[in-house]
Parts: structure tokens; sequence; C-alpha cells
């Protein structure tokens, strides 16, 4: 019995000791002879200013680990949320700017960490191919672009006279004009559609809410053409004369000021379906409308022939028979 208990000892002894081995040995090792809360501080410094960003995330870590209540803690805790930022590791360092304020919300680096969250939202989705490639930014998925707008709105609302306040506002207006374009993409891509009432929709979004953006004057231009379609003239007037009043030289105006409406839409064949889009083409340029429009006042309504052959007259062979004949 006593045998048997001293062989349970042993076992016992072997694998704590292997469980130390294992998950601290290394921890150990990183951090042999570092001893006090500046030193971990010091360490941790010194890596991120070299660019071991992974070092440095593993020491501000294992200091708040080890310190949680120290005089460096809140440092380190700020400090951290720019070491997750450049590693390209966005959700960690909102996580972080949000745990920094939530437990420090009258530090005098809380407007930073507003600053931060706002800026990992911003620099998130693009990839590495967005250093090399031209990705146009407003064909991207607007969700982390009105997250950025929204933290840098707050900050901006807390602390105006933040030193990060000028760089927060410039990126705020790329973010409304990026926001702004891809409304018109939306746009454009309902009015390839046939889908007017929806195009119209994004049109008036992009007039009432984005003023100032580039994307109004296309914005305009899509509310025209869609009236057009819809056969509601006078408000297509009215745009037009918004249009050319304000944007003269806009793409859809041509050199009398007319207005220009689009003459393809997509649709796509099956050739380029089944190869998708490598072969083959997705559009067509059926005369859907007027190219021009008329030089006088009046407006010049889209009539589609089937439907003017509908209004016209029906016999009574036609009636009897419920259109057969």
């Amino acid at each position: 019995m006593i045998f048997r208990r001293f062989i349970y000892l042993l076992l016992l002894t072997f694998v704590l000791s292997s469980c130390g081995l294992f998950s601290g040995g290394e921890d150990e090792d990183e951090f042999r002879g570092l001893s006090s809360e500046e030193q971990f501080y010091r360490r941790a410094l010194e890596q991120l200013n070299s660019r071991n960003i992974q070092g440095a995330i593993s020491t501000y870590q294992a200091l708040e680990s080890r310190f949680p209540f120290g005089r460096f803690a809140e440092q380190a805790q700020i400090e951290i949320v720019y070491a997750y930022y450049e590693n390209n590791d966005t959700e960690a360092a909102r996580a972080a700017a949000d745990r920094f304020i939530r437990l420090h919300p009258d530090s005098k680096n809380i407007d930073y960490a507003y600053y931060m969250k706002g800026l990992s939202s911003f620099s998130e989705g693009g990839g590495i191919f967005s250093r090399f490639l031209p990705i146009d930014e407003t064909k991207r998925d607007p969700g982390r672009a009105e997250e950025s707008f929204s933290d840098f709105a707050q900050m901006l609302a807390l602390y105006p006279d933040s030193i990060y306040a000028i760089d927060a506002r410039a990126r705020m207006v790329f973010l409304r004009n990026n926001l702004a374009g891809y409304e018109i993409h939306v746009a454009n891509y309902y009015l390839d559609r046939k889908a007017y009432i929806a195009a119209l929709r994004r049109g008036q979004y992009v007039v009432e809410n984005f003023q100032g953006t580039p994307a109004v004057a296309d914005g305009i231009a899509i509310m025209v053409e869609c009236y057009l379609r819809l056969g509601l003239n006078d408000l297509a007037d009215t745009s037009l004369a918004l249009l050319q009043e304000n944007y003269p030289t806009h793409g859809s105006l041509n050199e009398d000021g007319q207005f220009s409406v689009r003459t393809e839409i997509t649709n796509p064949s099956l050739l380029y379906t089944m190869s998708f889009g490598l072969l083959g083409d997705n559009r067509i340029d059926p005369p859907l409308a007027p190219t021009q429009r008329p030089a006088n006042s009046g407006s010049q309504q889209i009539i589609d022939t089937q439907t003017q052959s509908e209004t016209n007259e029906r016999s009574w062979l036609n009636i009897i028979t419920l259109g057969i004949l």
C-alpha cells in the first residue's frame, strides 16, 4: 500500500512538473531577468520602438497580468491598443480601446482611445492588396466606414480640442465622400436593372443626406433619369434645372446643357453567366429612352411600344377570346 501511494505521488509530481514545463517555461525564458513593473514596461516599449510588435504585445500582457494595479498598468493598456493596430489586428485594437475607455474614463489619454477606436475601423477591410492595387473604396461594404465615422464623431463631440481632432475631421470628410459614392453605385445598379423607384430613392438619399460631397451631382442626375423613365416630367424638369444651375459641367449634360439619357442596361448573356464574366458581354444598348431631352421646356415622355399598343382600342374578337385573337 505504501509503495502504491509512493508511485501515485511520483506520477502526480511528474504531471505537475510537465504542465509547468509546457505552459510556463517558455514565458519564464522570455521574461527572465525581469522582476519589477518598470522593467517589464521598458522592455515592452523597446520592443515597440524596434518594431517587434508581437513581442511588445506579449510583454504588455505579461505586465498587466503580474501588476494589474501598478503605476504602469494604465499606460500599458493604452499602448497595447496601438500595438494591436500596428499588428493589423483591428478587432483586438477596438476591443482594447473599449476596455480602456470603460476602465479609465477620466484618463488624460481617453481621447486617444476614442481616436484609435475609429482609426481601427477606418483601416479595416483593405487588406494587403489595397496597398498595391487601385481599389475603389466606394465599392466596399460601408459597415466599417459607418462605424469609423461614428467613432470619430463621438470623439469630436466629447473632445473637440483634442490634438487628434484635425486628423479625425479629415478622415470623416473622406468617409462621408465614400459613403455617398457607395449609394451612387447602388443607385446605378438599380438603374441598370430598370428598378427605377429603388434607384430614385438612393439618389434622393444622397442629395438629402450628403450635401457638400461630389456625389450630390450624380444623385441629382439619377433623379432626373428616374423621373423621366417613370413619366414624372415636371419633377424631371425641376431636378434638371437644379443640375444645370449647380453642376453645369456634369457628365450627364451635353454641350447645350441638355440631359443625355443612358442607352445601355445590364443584360448578361448565357455565355457571360456560364464563364463567370470571362467571356461574352453583360450589356446591351436598346433604345430605352430618347438619347437627349428636347430643347423646349416640355418633357418628352418615354413610351414603351408595348404599352402604347395596349392603350389602343380593342376589337370585340379580342375581348371575347381574352386576347388570344
